[in-house]
């Protein structure tokens, strides 16, 4: 019979069975200091008035406007793209101003107004921008069409009063809606499918200038 000091261990072995000696000491107080430390979500109570209609609604203060119309108001013509503000697909009106939705908290716009590609119009009665995208084939694969709409609405009255883009020539007159300018202004507003030329047609049509 062998003597205990004679039993032979690997280094190896010797340190498998030290790890798993320190983690089974290790993690009954990591998991006390994580349950002390934990933070608990916090709800907030959120009126927007979206598309003409007043919604209250209790959600995460963490919510994204783009979450709130999604997912608590069911308006899903809004996409989620890349969910970090670089491909457009999000852009709503908020206030009269065109914004992505994924990059702003619900809480933040207590009170505000909204639309939606939901809230331009109708199968019966388009918008004369969802009329001229269809016109021109502007929405191909239509993913990113709601926002490439409602980002024009939000350029074009941006035009309306004299808002200037880095391409204006001149920075005291009014913007000539150009293909150049319309493709500046849009430059937020991915199209996967390539279709630009098609959207400047249909923006240019509805801005009744020729780009």
């Amino acid at each position: 019979m062998e003597h205990p000091l004679d039993l032979k261990i690997s280094r190896r072995d010797l340190l498998k069975v030290g790890a798993a000696s320190a983690t089974a000491m290790a993690a009954p107080q990591m998991a006390a200091a994580q349950g002390a430390g934990a933070v608990q979500p916090m709800s907030s109570t959120v009126t927007l008035r979206v598309n003409g209609a007043t919604h209250e609604m209790a959600m995460d203060m963490r919510t994204t406007l783009l979450d709130a119309l999604r997912e608590h108001l069911r308006l899903t013509g809004t996409k989620k793209g890349c969910d970090h503000g670089q491909c457009g697909a999000c852009t709503v009106m908020l206030d009269g101003r065109r914004v992505n939705a994924c990059l702003t908290l619900a809480v933040m716009h207590d009170g505000a107004d909204i639309t939606t590609i939901e809230g331009l119009g109708t199968p019966a009665s388009l918008h004369p921008l969802q009329a001229a995208f269809v016109k021109h084939d502007g929405y191909q694969c239509g993913y990113c069409t709601p926002g490439q709409i409602c980002s024009a609405v939000g350029m074009l009255d941006e035009v309306s009063r004299g808002i200037p883009s880095h391409v204006s020539a001149d920075l005291a007159e009014r913007p000539l809606l150009s293909a150049e300018e319309i493709r500046e202004r849009m430059s937020g507003n991915i199209c996967r499918c390539g279709a630009y030329a098609n959207i400047v047609d249909a923006i240019a049509e509805v801005a009744g200038g020729k780009a």
